[in-house]
C-alpha cells in the first residue's frame, strides 16, 4: 500500500529524514517509534504532502506522491501532533467545513458528518465551540476529520500527546478500531505506547531506519532492547 524508497530530507547541513526506505501493508496498524528529533514527524508530513523530499520514491496505493499528488491525499487520512481546529467554529460546524474541503459530495455531507461524531463519540459536542472543548475532545474532533470520508490509510502523529490517563485508554481503543476497517500509521517515542495499539514498529533514530519487525517478535526479544543505566560514584569524589 505505501512504498518508501531511499527517502531524503535535508535543512541545510542537517539530514532529518537519511535515506529511509519501508513498507506498509494494507490491514494493519504500524507504529513510527524514536526519541523526539528523530525524524517521524518529518517522514509523515511528507507522504501527506505537507512538505517536499529532497530525494527518494513514495508510491502511495499504486501512486507516485511526487507526480500524482492529488490522487495521494485523496488516500490518507491525517493528525498532526496538533490538531488543525478553528476555535470560533462549532464542532458541526468545522466538520462540515472538512467535509466540503475533502470533497465529500453535498448531499452526502450531513450523514458523514454525524457518522463521524457518533464514530468519535462527538455527537453531544456538536454545538459547542472547539475552543471551550477540553483536550480529549479536541483530539477526537481531529480524528472525526481525518477519516471524513474513510480514506484507507489514517496517519497520526503522537495522537496520545497531552492526554491524561483514561484519555489514553479512549485513544488506545479508538485507533485499534480504526484498524479494523483501515490501514493506521501513528508515531510516538514511547515504546508502551506503540506496543499497545500496533501490530508492526519500525524503529528510526537520526532520520534513518535502525528496526522493523512485528510487535510479537519484538517483544519476545524484550530482553535484548532493555537498557540499563548506572551512575557510579567513587568515594574521592564525594570528597571534592
Amino acid at each position: 500500500m505505501i512504498k518508501i524508497e531511499n527517502l531524503v530530507k535535508t535543512y541545510g547541513d542537517v539530514t532529518a529524514v537519511d535515506h529511509l526506505s519501508l513498507t506498509i501493508e494494507p490491514g494493519k496498524i504500524y507504529g513510527l517509534l524514536g526519541k523526539n528529533g528523530a525524524g517521524k514527524s518529518t517522514t509523515m508530513n511528507i507522504l501527506t504532502g505537507y512538505l517536499a523530499a529532497s530525494d527518494g520514491k513514495i508510491s502511495i496505493c499504486g501512486y507516485d506522491i511526487f507526480k500524482e499528488s492529488k490522487k495521494v491525499k485523496q488516500q490518507i487520512g491525517y493528525l498532526p501532533e496538533v490538531p488543525p481546529l478553528y476555535g470560533d467554529m462549532t464542532v458541526y460546524e468545522y466538520l462540515m467545513f472538512c467535509a466540503e474541503l475533502k470533497g465529500v459530495e453535498k448531499d452526502k455531507r450531513q450523514e458523514a458528518v454525524y457518522e463521524v461524531m457518533e464514530r468519535t463519540k462527538t455527537e453531544d459536542m456538536e454545538g459547542r465551540l472547539i475552543r471551550n472543548l477540553s483536550k480529549g475532545y479536541r483530539q477526537r474532533v481531529g480524528f472525526a476529520q481525518a477519516i471524513l470520508g474513510y480514506p484507507p490509510i489514517i496517519i497520526l502523529d503522537e495522537p496520545s500527546a497531552g492526554l491524561d490517563p483514561v484519555q489514553m485508554i479512549e485513544m488506545r481503543e479508538f485507533i485499534r478500531e480504526l484498524g479494523k476497517d483501515h490501514t493506521v500509521i501513528l508515531s510516538s517515542h514511547i515504546l508502551s505506547e506503540i506496543a499497545a495499539v500496533c501490530d508492526y514498529v519500525y524503529i528510526i533514530s537520526e532520520g534513518k531506519l535502525v528496526y522493523g519487525d512485528s510487535m510479537e517478535h519484538l517483544s519476545e526479544q524484550g530482553q535484548s532492547l532493555e537498557e540499563l543505566f548506572v551512575e557510579l560514584t567513587s568515594e574521592e569524589e564525594e570528597k571534592c
